[in-house]
């Protein structure tokens, strides 16, 4: 018995060591810290986030333990089927972690995650993501440089594109 109450506490110790508490506190300092470079508006729980070009919304809703990053892209209404489609196919292939998604007839990139469990570095990488994502709208549609391939063919294409960039470098 004795053995096992060790056991629990030990769990317990080191999952607490793990646990992270994220609040808008927190993410309002990582904001600050991490993108000096943005142009930041808003309050604690509603950023907007100027980078560049691109605009993104950050909020927050502590009391359901919610957290989105969300970036306008193109009013829904006037996107060709071609770019739905590709949105679609992005969000199993290339999107990542972030989703386009339609409201209120725009279409957005979207990161939505628990806010409590949110980590430093999942945050700074889908603020990341989300940017590159409402960027590479109308081209790769991609969140980040990892694509999963749709089908073998698409893989060997991937690759002689790779081969390219590194040649166009040289």
């Amino acid at each position: 018995m004795h053995r096992i109450y060790l056991i629990i506490c030990s769990l317990l110790i080191i999952s607490s060591t793990f646990a992270q508490d994220m609040s808008n506190v927190r993410l309002d300092s990582l904001l600050k810290e991490y993108i000096p470079s943005a142009q930041l508006e808003g309050t604690l729980g509603s950023w907007q986030i100027s980078l560049e070009e691109t605009i993104m919304l950050c909020i927050t809703d502590e009391a359901h333990d919610r957290m989105r990053i969300i970036s306008p892209v193109i009013e829904a209404s006037s996107a060709t089927p071609e770019q739905i489609l590709a949105c679609m196919e992005a969000n199993f292939h290339t999107a990542l972690d972030v989703k386009y998604a339609i409201a209120d007839d725009v279409i957005w990139v979207a990161f939505i995650h628990p806010l409590r469990a949110l980590r430093d570095e999942q945050f700074l990488d889908a603020i990341a993501q989300v940017r590159s994502a409402a960027q590479t709208f109308g081209s790769t549609y991609a969140s980040t440089d990892l694509v999963f391939p749709k089908s073998k063919n698409d893989e060997d294409q991937r690759k002689a594109d790779e081969k390219k960039a590194r040649i166009k470098k040289l």
